[in-house]
């Protein structure tokens, strides 16, 4: 018996044709709306040759699109470094025996995990320009930027703990049984195999950063969406411009969330690998110390 048919009734002849009656019409309803809302884009004359063909130019992909990827990946980029840095260190810190970290690292991490990330970037490019520690023209980069690393570094400071917790104790043990003391376990042992456990939700972080990082548009950051609706206004082709800059978001977010996906089947055969060659020769060893 399944955990699946433990869990739940297996549903009888009449209830998998109420099921299946049902997804039918579900799924009738849904191409129904689809439908309707490409004819009603038609008769609005959207799919028209003349707002589409300015796509076609690479004068538009050169000034428009690619510059604004550019500045959007420069800001992603960068966040995904620093977020990794600030997750690690106030990771580490809710993890540390020393209550005084502990608690300090806790008050950030749920600060910041509890701010809206477009409130802090307005709240740094005001800060920021009202200082004047920056050019006029830095400070929404710099204000994105520090929104993405503050917010997106508390989820991984969250991601950190939680994936250490989750691993076995054992792991531990083991490293204090050889002499670690409990920060170089944490350092050597369970933050590294925390890491490829926790690898696909740090991906799926990722791709929030990107995603993230259109709103820096609202404090006059420049990046793909700002670009797009620039591009829009100038040709008349607003609604074309932002489906194709939300092609190219998609398409970045799946190369990004597949590559994640190989690495991770990658990291855990070779650690499972790894495992049972040292099980095996453990085995070995024994069989030849038994025979002799």
């Amino acid at each position: 018996m399944s955990a699946q048919q433990v869990l739940f009734d297996a549903p009888g002849p009449r209830s998998r044709r109420n099921i299946l009656i049902g997804n039918i019409i579900g799924a009738v309803l849904i191409v129904g709306l689809i439908g309707y809302l490409i004819m009603a884009l038609a008769a609005q004359g959207q799919f028209a040759p003349e707002k589409w063909t300015p796509f076609l130019e690479w004068d538009t992909w050169r000034f428009f699109l690619l510059e604004g990827l550019l500045y959007t990946l420069r800001a992603a980029a960068i966040s995904v470094v620093t977020s990794i840095v600030f997750g690690l260190i106030f990771g580490l810190g809710r993890l540390s025996h020393v209550a005084v970290i502990r608690w300090i690292s806790g008050i950030v991490v749920e600060f910041f995990r509890a701010v809206p990330v477009l409130l802090m970037m307005i709240f740094f490019w005001l800060l920021l320009g009202t200082l004047d520690l920056l050019r006029p023209q830095d400070s929404p980069f710099a204000a994105v930027v520090l929104g993405l690393t503050l917010y997106n570094g508390s989820v991984i400071a969250e991601l950190v703990r939680s994936g250490v917790y989750n691993l076995p104790k054992g792991q531990r043990e083991a490293g204090l049984a050889i002499g670690m003391t409990r920060s170089q376990s944490l350092r050597s042992i369970e933050v590294p195999q925390a890491l490829v456990a926790m690898l696909p939700a740090l991906v799926s972080q990722f791709v929030v950063i990107l995603k993230d990082s259109a709103l820096g548009y609202i404090i006059t950051y420049s990046e793909l969406l700002a670009y797009s609706r620039r591009l829009g206004s100038g040709e008349g082709n607003i609604f074309q411009a932002l489906i194709v800059a939300a092609v190219i978001f998609i398409i970045i977010n799946f190369m990004l969330t597949t590559f994640a996906t190989k690495l991770s089947g990658r990291l855990s055969f070779r650690t499972g690998g790894k495992t049972r060659k040292d099980k095996n020769e453990k085995v070995l060893v024994t069989d030849a110390t038994n025979a002799g």
